[in-house]
């Protein structure tokens, strides 16, 4: 049986290899229509070890049907609640006070979430950044991926009976047109600008009463509240570039490690994408995207790290008093424009609500927002986010996927200038590296700020990178690159970017300390900062790195043991200071926050045993971890440390924890108050107590969290009385590391943390889950040899009739 699988699918690709060199099928074919597509499409999958979908068509329509038919195969329900939110229907089927799941934006409720949404499908956005000729809109080959995406995943519904309890049975659950399909981009694009915004965007209302006084915005709480959108809080990343200089055989090699959320709209799903002649490429795609997101082919691959740029400002407009929704600009008046948008609820009467927008963008204002932004008579604020204009990201990406070297990777980010909030880290077969933060921000350069810039934006662009413009001066609005494809954005030119670093690093800040000995400077503040302390994460993963570039003779085995080192930098640096002022304390108790005065003696051995590692065996990182946590909670940052940070020593410093403070021996009494009522041993194995639950069984997790500096990033959710970190928000999810031995067939090893599928009857639901709480890996299967001999291959013709 497993040869006729095999024969079956050696002739499935001869075929498709012979028709590719026809010309293209879909050549003559119109516009993508915006109802559910029926067009004579057909796929071959391939499936090998772990239900990776390998995905062979003769063209990108194609290719669009069978990524879209095996997406809806592993995911169905979080795809048709995607694009339930991005219909802006979620108050009709679940609805209007429900919490979203924060995937696809910011709102906190489905009400503002459809809000936002279906004003923006009745404004017509995407269909007209679909409309425009590239590059401002999307190339004929994404749009023919995005409708065959559309039409896999209509015949897919339309051939299957969904098994998964999420979503079985569930009216909610439709066909969906090219447009939605677009719209999920949309959505990814505005995500770190408009679509953190959702609820001030909803809720702006023009004054009435006493909220019509002047007021002044918190501007310490306006810049807590964008450092909070910011890579260290919700998603993160990791992800570094050898040179061949350093490595044994003079090719480059790749470390990618993204840091997303572990349930939701923004997955990542495993596969290999195949047009003979055309593109062959593996990675992981976003849910709902018909392009790989990161990945390798044969010659270059690369990973993405979210980015410290401020991809949005705020515009202080200037009102008529007579009317709060006219402002001025030069003197003259400008009407707001009303977007009156209204919204089906479920077993209730539809809800209409008024956006007011701006030539800046949609005003926000929330009384109960953080910070609440005010509208009054005289004042209010316009957000204005360049990637509402963005359709580019995914011709980046498929540009990528084609790349023969890191040279091409920056020419096709050069050309797209598509990627709204990520950084690019690119390694090649020649031994080339990249790092280059080429991101779609609006075009804020430090002169602009300071001769534009309003009291507030005084306060928070030096300390945050939020610019806040004076809006009634025409000559205030960001200007425009030469080379920008965009109007209002930086063109290439003002990148940060390093080429050819025997590494290229980041964890998430700036581009400064990219490679230690060649930092990069000169960027403007919007960017990030130059010479400010780096995270824990960032400080540990260039001490490793560094480390690894210097002993050189590196191979992808490196890059296996670098990801699982599960090496915590802030036990590194407090857990033996910890342990002898733990010894320290009289009698050996301290007094907890409670009052109670707790004896902490049993925990200072265990403290100084600890083998400084989140790894599931090791006894004592779950003791440190809930100490950290409380310390640092209520230790301000500036006064946790003896040694100050120094821009002389950044990746050392601050260091020499103070023990010192009361803080100090509070947080330690109440985390042995809180692991003893618990019933957990203080040396207990770290997997005992940092898991998930997968058929009723629990998974050890090994990882830690931001605060520990842990590579292998893993957010877990407290619940004690559940046995202690029982589940995973967001953390390591596609990971891969690449290398090249000058065959055809990149060495790449994979793992997609919380495994392909979503569906808990699926085989694929916590196979590669219990691979990564083992530490182990997948050996990728590019090659055509390699794919044929898996021993779990199966082939599926798929097609839309």
């Amino acid at each position: 049986m497993r040869s006729h699988l095999r024969r079956l699918a050696v002739t499935a690709v001869a075929l498709l290899t012979a028709s590719s060199a026809l010309p293209a099928a879909a050549a003559g074919r119109p516009s993508p229509p915006e109802h559910p597509s029926h067009g004579g499409l057909s796929a071959v999958i391939r499936y090998t070890e772990y239900g990776i979908a390998h995905i062979v068509a003769k063209d990108y329509p194609d290719l669009g049907f069978g990524t879209g038919w095996a997406q809806a195969a592993d995911q169905v329900c979080t795809l048709a609640d995607g694009f339930v939110t991005v219909r802006g229907d979620r108050s009709r089927f679940f609805g209007p006070d429900a919490k979203t799941d924060l995937s696809l934006s910011s709102a906190s409720d489905n009400l503002s979430s459809d809000l936002y949404f279906r004003g923006v499908r009745q404004a017509g956005t995407v269909r007209k950044l679909l409309a425009a000729p590239a590059p401002l809109g999307p190339s004929k080959d994404v749009k023919d991926l995005m409708r065959g995406f559309a039409a896999g995943y209509n015949a897919w519904l339309k051939q299957h009976r969904i098994t998964d309890p999420a979503c079985r049975d569930a009216a909610w659950v439709r066909p969906v047109s090219t447009l939605d399909v677009a719209a999920r981009f949309y959505a990814l694009a505005v995500l770190g600008g408009q679509g953190g915004a959702v609820d001030d965007i909803t809720s702006a209302q023009p004054p009435t009463g006493s909220a019509a006084r002047p007021r002044n915005v918190d501007a310490q709480a306006l810049i807590t509240s964008v450092r909070a959108r910011t890579a260290d809080s919700d998603m993160g990343s990791n992800a570094v570039a050898f040179s061949g200089a350093t490595t044994a055989n003079g090719r480059g090699l790749l470390l990618g490690n993204p840091h997303y959320p572990w349930q939701g709209g923004r997955r990542f799903w495993q596969s290999q994408e195949t047009i003979p002649g055309e593109l062959n490429v593996a990675g992981g795609s976003l849910l709902g995207s018909p392009v790989i997101s990161i990945g390798y082919n044969a010659h270059v691959a690369w990973s993405h790290t979210v980015a410290t740029g401020v991809p949005y400002n705020l515009t202080r407009l200037t009102l008529d008093p007579a009317d709060p929704t006219v402002y001025l600009v030069d003197g003259e008046r400008e009407r707001m424009t009303r977007r009156t948008v209204t919204v089906a609820v479920k077993d209730g009467t539809p809800v209409t609500r008024t956006q007011w927008w701006t030539r800046y963008g949609p005003v926000v204002a929330h009384s109960q927002g953080n910070p609440p932004l005010p509208w009054t008579t005289t004042t209010a604020y316009a957000f204005s986010d360049p990637n509402a204009t963005n359709m580019r990201f995914a011709d980046t990406s498929l540009d990528f996927a084609k790349a023969r070297s890191t040279a091409d990777v920056l020419a096709s980010l050069d050309r797209h200038q598509g990627l709204p909030w990520v950084n690019t880290i690119a390694a090649d077969s020649s031994g080339h590296t990249l790092y280059t933060q080429s991101q779609v921000l609006p075009r804020i350069t430090d002169d602009l700020v300071a001769r534009c810039s309003t009291d507030l934006g005084r306060q928070t662009y030096p300390a945050a990178g939020l610019a806040v413009l004076d809006g009634s001066r025409g000559d205030c609005a960001p200007g425009s690159d030469p080379d920008a494809v965009q109007p209002g954005i930086f063109g290439p030119a003002r990148m940060p970017t390093l080429k050819d670093a025997p590494y290229a690093e980041n964890s998430n800040n700036s581009a400064w300390l990219t490679n230690a000995d060649r930092p990069l400077t000169g960027y403007e503040r919007i960017f990030g900062t130059v010479g400010t302390e780096r995270s824990l994460r960032t400080r540990g993963a260039i001490e490793d790195v560094a480390a690894m570039a210097q002993r050189g003779g590196l191979t992808v085995r490196d890059l296996q043991h670098q990801e699982f080192t599960d090496r915590a930098p802030a036990g590194e640096l407090a857990a033996a200071d910890t342990a002898r002022a733990c010894a320290a304390l009289p009698g050996g108790t301290a007094t907890a926050s409670d009052g109670t005065r707790v004896d902490v003696g049993a925990a200072c051995p265990v403290l100084a045993a600890w083998d400084r590692t989140m790894g599931t065996g090791s006894r004592g990182a779950l003791l440190f971890d809930r100490f950290w946590r409380k310390l640092t909670n209520a230790v301000p940052s500036g006064r946790l440390w003896k040694v100050p940070f120094s821009t002389a020593d950044p990746v050392r410093t601050p260091n020499t924890l103070n023990t010192g403070t009361p803080a100090f021996a509070t947080a330690l009494a109440d985390t042995v108050q809180e692991l003893r009522a618990a019933g957990f041993a203080l040396d207990s194995p770290l997997g005992e107590h940092q898991f998930v639950v997968r058929d009723g069984r629990r998974i050890p997790v090994p990882g830690g969290t931001e605060r520990l500096g842990v590579w292998n990033k893993v957010e877990g959710v407290w619940n004690a009385a559940q046995g202690g970190y029982a589940d995973v928000t967001t953390g390591s999810s596609h990971i891969q590391a690449v290398g090249w031995d000058g065959s055809p067939c990149p060495v790449a090893r994979t793992l997609l943390t919380y495994s392909q599928s979503s569906n808990p009857d699926s085989p694929h639901s916590s196979d590669q889950t219990r691979l990564f709480s083992g530490e182990r890996w997948v050996t990728a299967r590019f090659c055509e040899k390699d794919i044929l001999s898996s021993p779990a291959l199966q082939v599926v013709h798929v097609h839309d009739r």
